[in-house]
């Protein structure tokens, strides 16, 4: 049976079966390791589906025509596999199928919610440079949390520009994204003053509302280390909070 072969971009590192790496890194596992993991998780049945979507995807890559084969099996992963571990089998189909930017592309526009978020894990297997941002961006741009939290994930944290890696960060404080699936937080909020400004004008906004500060604010605010100490917006004092 044809094995895929990992990309250049595929990195190891500890990680959810889906490919969110854990809190803290930008780290991707290798896709032998999340093949590994997911048919030692798979019934029987569903483990002898995803073989021969595999094989399938493998032998005939890349698009063809008006939809490919390997795309009808992304429609299929949530019923085959079970929805616990259709996006890593799409991840594992789409790399096994060499999709490159314009093929993720057309799966991401044209696909379920389920399979956009499984292009979105996949970037860092697929994509190893910036082409493949506007997807992210397009993800950022919804409020839909499954598909926010896949988007903030490695690739994002290694090539979305700052100033819309910021919004992002904030975009999971309003839509109630927990910041620990943003990837490589505490690299890219260290010293990050303006990150540190903008987190205390939301906050400042939401306690002007009669609204609650979330939690993971002040935990970024952390992060962001810069000189001056804060004060809670709530009204107690937060022992390790910073605001520039």
């Amino acid at each position: 049976m044809t094995q895929p072969r990992a990309t250049p971009a595929a990195r190891t590192g500890s990680t959810t079966p889906t490919g969110r790496p854990g809190p803290g890194t930008a780290t991707t596992p290798s896709t032998a390791d999340l093949r590994a993991r997911l048919t030692a998780r798979l019934a029987p049945d569903a483990r002898s589906w995803l073989e021969h979507a595999l094989d399938e995807a493998a032998a005939h890559p890349g698009i063809h025509g008006p939809i490919s084969p390997w795309e009808l099996r992304l429609a299929e992963a949530g019923r085959r596999c079970g929805a616990a571990h259709a996006d890593s089998a799409r991840v594992l189909i789409l790399h096994a199928a060499r999709a490159g930017t314009d093929a993720l592309t057309r799966v991401y526009f044209q696909g379920t919610a389920d399979e956009r978020r499984a292009v979105l894990h996949a970037l860092p297997h697929l994509v190893s440079g910036p082409g493949a941002l506007p997807l992210v961006e397009d993800a950022l741009r919804t409020n839909d949390t499954r598909l926010l939290t896949a988007a903030v994930g490695p690739y994002a944290a290694r090539h979305l520009a700052a100033h819309d890696w910021r919004h992002a960060v904030l975009k999971c404080l309003f839509t109630g994204v927990p910041v620990e699936h943003v990837a490589d937080l505490p690299r890219r909020a260290h010293g990050d003053g303006e990150l540190a400004r903008m987190l205390g004008d939301y906050a400042a906004e939401r306690t002007a509302a009669g609204r609650t500060v979330p939690e993971d604010l002040y935990r970024v605010l952390d992060l962001t280390e810069s000189e001056t100490p804060a004060h809670r917006t709530d009204g107690t004092d937060h022992p390790h909070g910073k605001e520039s």
